[in-house]
């Protein structure tokens, strides 16, 4: 299942391209796409828990930008 969503005060390019690949590494995700330009974070993900998923990229996006949030 693919989802979508915003990710609030994120604030640097490199960053971001930190978080995808840290993302993509996680083993319940197929693949993982950050667009800095439009605060977009695209999960495609098979697992039955989508929100344990969520709950683990939120731990990656705040090891690189504490006040970065993704809006559910």
């Amino acid at each position: 299942m693919k989802r979508s969503f915003k990710l609030k005060d994120l604030d640097c390019a490199n960053c971001a391209s930190k978080m995808e690949c840290d993302i993509n590494k996680l083993d319940e995700v197929n693949k993982a796409n950050i667009s800095f330009m439009t605060s977009k974070l695209v999960i495609d993900s098979d697992a039955e828990d989508f929100d344990a998923v969520l709950d683990k990229a939120q731990l990656i996006c705040s090891k690189y930008e504490p006040d970065c949030k993704i809006v559910r």
